[in-house]
């Protein structure tokens, strides 16, 4: 079902700050287990490659920083997209850290681990994914207070392989793969013990966003949902 458009005001939606706990992140993970990772050149591709996704049933969106006007189109998909959950990715510093808060993300990625962005996200109550990729990356960033671990890029050590033989030892820290997931290994992910994964050039193929081709990327997410069920 697509994420229907809501009729709050702007101000209403952002009274009080996105605030989520961990428990409930990690059941919206175990719900939907792919997240669409979006990052446009141009706010207007982001909106719609967001909206394309929606409609094919996936409510985990995340806008990249480093997009096109990122936290105005973050707060534009709040409204237009109030089923879902938006949050923002290859974040740095505390800096970008609080203006994504600000602009309403709901969760937050960085490609690596910062001890400061994580208390600010702890502190703001709002779900932080830091990157890390060994064994002791990913305990520092659980111990620090991350809602769950991005393992990037996961394919330069294995792949799912890689997810699976981390349980034994660290299956009590939710792990989130990404670089290196693909529409076919996706379901491998989730059987090796990942809580969900993150897509991105998969869901959106170049030569389908150079077309417009909304249907086509809509019905590849649809097809990801139904393959992670």
């Amino acid at each position: 079902m697509m994420c229907h458009a809501g009729s709050e005001e702007f101000n209403a939606l952002f009274q009080v700050p996105a605030r989520m706990s961990n428990q409930d992140w990690l059941s919206k993970l175990r719900k939907n287990r792919a997240i669409a990772v979006i990052r446009a050149s141009k706010i207007e591709l982001g909106e719609q490659m967001a909206m394309a996704v929606a409609s094919g049933g996936m409510q985990l969106i995340e806008i990249t920083w480093n997009s096109d006007r990122a936290a105005e189109l973050i707060a534009k998909l709040r409204m237009k997209l109030p089923d879902c959950l938006i949050g923002t990715g290859t974040l740095f510093n505390v800096q970008q850290l609080q203006d994504a808060i600000a602009s309403g993300a709901q969760f937050l990625f960085s490609p690596h681990i910062d001890l400061e962005m994580i208390a600010a996200a702890v502190t703001k109550e709002v779900p932080i994914i830091p990157g890390a990729l060994t064994p002791t990356e990913i305990v520092t960033a659980w111990q620090q207070g991350a809602s769950c671990v991005k393992v990037f890029p996961v394919q330069a050590l294995g792949g799912a392989s890689y997810i699976k033989s981390l349980q034994a030892p660290l299956g009590h820290i939710p792990l989130i793969p990404t670089g290196g997931v693909t529409l076919k290994n996706a379901p491998e992910f989730i059987q090796a013990g990942a809580v969900a994964v993150g897509l991105s050039s998969e869901l959106f193929p170049k030569k389908l966003v150079i077309a417009e081709n909304w249907q086509a990327i809509a019905q590849h997410a649809s097809n990801l949902i139904q393959n992670l069920a």
